[in-house]
């Protein structure tokens, strides 16, 4: 008996990376989208680091081949202390190669990522783009229907809200999600470098929070998110380039030779947003709709595309209706325990970067202390950050292999 195609329509809000990752991946299962929001314009200078689980993502959709060779591997990733607080964590090096893996991921500049997915986008028949944005809704038991900016209005089965951190979807919807700033700011550019970074990230704990270096192609630059308070960020962004170089080289010990900053300098305020619900009343929260926290652990858009995968198994599970009730329930419980695992970690640690209570620094050195020295738990942990619940397979794995013996 031939399976009926999934017949509800669905409306994604947002227009985003996230955004476009929905409307290709509802598309390419065969469900009619509407993708409402404007094109993307301007240049975002800033990376993302997409892990192996993403990656895998962007090849189903037909994007990965476009973009890799203007991405850098990312095999080696290392934390290292410099507070200068007393007592300070070891470092900690996560290798790609103790996991059985070549690469934990790429790291994807921006400006490479948008315009692939918008050809892919505007490439997709089954994709009906909108440029406009959703100015208000009406959100039924048997139906969404979104009024645009145009005047038109969009009825369907299913709202992916991928409208950002301040969701008017989830707003409607009545997934109210708390805000906090953080005193902090990030700082992002590119710089060219002497030493060939070897495709390692290093990731420096600072008291206003992580400088993170991550490699672009070619050995000789990385990009950089400079964390610090939103003050200090303005001051670095006016400074002259041989000024900044020299400020880059001394907070990286100098690890990759003489720096060259390049032109470009952004400066992102930083947030935490989490809602205690991720689905209701025809809507489903993806992305920065659902989660926001400091770049630390390169969780945030994986995590949204851990979202995106999670909602189209369900909707696939429940063609006819992806927006009912019980469907959306499943959603919300399966999203549950990643999210709010993910963000609480992130949102702590980086709390107790900016703590100078003991109490903070001793937890943080003895939990990094720990990584550090306990290859099964580093192991454990690297292949959680990869795949949620792999770390437990493998270990379940383990103690299995350990009684047949």
């Amino acid at each position: 008996m031939d399976i009926p195609g999934p017949s509800g329509k669905i409306l994604v809000a947002g227009s985003g990376p996230a955004g476009l990752i929905a409307a290709l991946g509802f598309a390419h299962e065969g469900f009619a989208v509407v993708l409402a929001g404007p094109e993307p314009s301007g240049k975002d200078n800033r990376t993302t680091a997409l892990m192996n689980p993403a990656l895998v993502m962007l090849d189903r959709l037909g994007v990965l081949d476009r973009i890799r060779p203007d991405c850098a591997p990312l095999k080696v990733m290392r934390i290292i202390d410099a507070t200068g607080r007393l007592i300070r964590s070891p470092i900690v090096i996560f290798r790609a190669s103790e996991i059985g893996e070549d690469q934990f991921g790429l790291n994807v500049p921006n400006a490479v990522l948008l315009p692939a997915l918008l050809s892919a986008v505007k490439k997709h028949d089954g994709i009906d783009w909108r440029r406009t944005l959703v100015s208000g809704w009406d959100l039924g038991t048997d139906k969404a229907v979104a009024t645009l900016a145009d005047g038109s209005t969009v009825e369907a089965s299913l709202v992916v809200a991928a409208d950002g951190r301040a969701s008017p979807a989830r707003e409607a919807a009545g997934l109210h999600a708390r805000t906090r700033a953080y005193p902090q700011s990030a700082l992002v550019l590119n710089f060219a470098h002497h030493s060939d970074h070897a495709f390692t990230s290093t990731e420096f704990h600072t008291e206003t929070g992580p400088f993170t270096q991550v490699p672009l192609p070619g050995g000789h630059r990385s990009s950089l998110v400079w964390v610090v308070k939103p003050e200090t960020a303005e001051q670095l962004a006016t400074l002259d380039d041989a000024t900044l170089s020299a400020h880059i080289e001394e907070r990286m010990q100098s690890m990759l030779g003489r720096v060259t900053v390049e032109a470009g300098r952004q400066i992102y305020p930083l947030a935490a947003v989490s809602s205690l619900r991720f689905a209701r009343n025809r809507v489903a929260l993806v992305g920065e709709a659902a989660h926001v926290f400091p770049p630390i652990g390169a969780q945030g858009l994986n995590l949204g595309i851990r979202d995106i995968v999670d909602l189209l198994e369900t909707a696939l599970k429940n063609r006819h209706d992806p927006g009912a009730p019980q469907a959306l329930t499943t959603y919300d419980l399966k999203r549950k325990p990643d999210i709010l695992a993910r963000s609480s970690a992130v949102n702590l640690l980086n709390r107790s970067l900016l703590s100078d209570l003991l109490p903070a620094q001793m937890a943080r050195s003895a939990g990094l202390g720990m990584l550090g020295a306990f290859s099964p738990l580093r192991a454990f942990f690297m292949r959680e950050g990869l795949r949620p619940g792999s770390g437990f397979a493998a270990l379940a794995g383990d103690l299995g292999h350990s009684r047949q013996k």
